[in-house]
């Protein structure tokens, strides 16, 4: 008997996926999921790199610096709160499809602003794209993959981040002191894909708890004979994802949402500023932050290896360990050869966790609540996303160490690391309805 055999005649959804997605296809989504996912993380990141550019050009302080960046992030937290509501009602193709949209076309609008203002309200409206996109896309591919290397295969969707984020760096420290409108310019190419992403097929799952098997069908192009169990109908609200069995792994991952989004945006949106500090060129400052964006690539990596290997738990528990004890490392570094060793660890843990949570986050939750849960942590990764320039603004401000900014960061990560051991359960070859 096959291990896809139903004992009652009726399969899950899971088992018609395992049986029906071919490695072809996963290989062809996760490629042009990447993409979607590479100009989210350009557009992200591209302000670390031109951000000290603007700053100069129109005479910015710290704290309108700050508010700039949070106005990424304020839009990301829209995009994020909307995302479950369109993903969930219209489908994950016409949300992507959304998202995507808004990324390209108001990044690339940036480039043309002359004024602190108007960057900052298109800055808002790109961020709606950037924190829709994210859970969009990461719920769709999972909705093509079975149990069987299902994080590996989502951690190496996130991996693409890393990527996105090494060409934008690429990008800026070539051209961002003669022209740093030229870094939002190249958004423009995003519009090459659209004809690739209108021929995507919904995701299978959303087709069949909206079409039964009829859509399920016509996604997978087969016709089936076997019986599939139902996806129970229900509506979905915040108060869901928080009652009983959910509301610890909701906390849990809420948590890890949270510290991760923090560290790294208190990180690598103050980087520059953080290498100065330390006595490093302006130039020099570009290009260590640079670096730690390609030491991004292999955390992802070493992620996916990690996931199936230790399991979502025990993996992002030792993953935020390393994150702590990199940061407090940093505050003590003596020379140029130890700071750009400790910043390339703790790019390549942070980078990790966040690997690992969005691969972990559409297990703990059932189809007809994957959606709202994506949604949601995205929610509080948005919110951590607010508080970390100000956080950074704040402490620059006020002249305080770096061995107080970091002992912050530190000690958030240890909080998370014990939340996870404690709240975490393991999703490893377990379906998810």
């Amino acid at each position: 008997m096959s291990k896809h055999s139903p004992a009652n005649g009726i399969l899950t959804i899971d088992s018609v996926i395992e049986m029906h997605v071919g490695e072809k296809t996963k290989k062809s989504l996760l490629y042009i999921t990447s993409l979607m996912w590479m100009f989210d993380a350009a557009g992200v990141l591209a302000l670390s790199f031109t951000l000290p550019s603007i700053s100069k050009e129109w005479a910015l302080s710290v704290q309108q610096s700050a508010n700039i960046l949070s106005s990424t992030f304020l839009g990301m937290l829209v995009g994020a709160l909307s995302v479950g509501f369109v993903a969930d009602l219209f489908g994950r193709k016409l949300s992507n499809l959304i998202y995507f949209l808004m990324t390209i076309l108001f990044s690339t609008i940036l480039g043309f602003t002359n004024s602190a203002s108007t960057f900052m309200v298109f800055r808002f409206f790109a961020g709606i794209g950037y924190g829709g996109l994210m859970p969009s896309v990461n719920a769709y591919f999972a909705e093509f993959l079975g149990k069987g290397l299902r994080g590996a295969y989502l951690v190496l969707l996130e991996a693409s981040w890393a990527i996105g984020s090494i060409l934008i760096g690429l990008v800026a420290v070539l051209t961002v002191q003669n022209n740093w409108r030229i870094t939002y310019w190249v958004f423009a190419m995003g519009l090459l894909l659209l004809p690739v992403l209108l021929k995507l097929p919904e995701s299978p799952k959303f087709a069949f708890k909206k079409h039964g098997k009829a859509g399920l069908e016509k996604v997978l192009r087969i016709e089936l004979r076997e019986e599939i169990e139902s996806i129970p109908e229900s509506k979905i609200t915040v108060i869901d994802i928080l009652r009983k069995p959910y509301f610890t792994r909701t906390i849990m991952i809420w948590t890890s949402w949270f510290v991760v989004s923090f560290v790294y945006y208190v990180l690598f949106s103050w980087a520059p500023k953080i290498f100065a500090q330390q006595g490093l060129s302006a130039t020099k400052s570009l290009w260590f932050t640079f670096f730690m964006m390609v030491a991004q690539l292999p955390g992802y990596l070493s992620a996916a290896y990690s996931i199936e290997k230790l399991g979502r738990k025990k993996s992002l528990a030792l993953y935020f360990l390393g994150m702590a004890i990199t940061a407090i490392l940093w505050a003590f570094v003596a020379n140029t050869v130890q700071l750009i060793v400790v910043a390339l660890l703790l790019s390549f843990f942070t980078l990790g966790v966040w690997g690992l949570v969005y691969a972990y986050t559409p297990e703990l939750y059932p189809t007809s609540m994957r959606g709202t849960g994506n949604g949601m942590a995205g929610v509080i990764a948005r919110i951590a996303g607010i508080l970390a320039p100000q956080f950074g603004g704040y402490m620059f401000g006020l002249n305080k160490s770096l061995l107080e900014i970091f002992s912050w960061l530190a000690v958030l990560s240890v909080i998370a690391s014990v939340v996870v051991l404690i709240f975490g359960i393991e999703t490893k070859d377990a379906e998810i309805s």
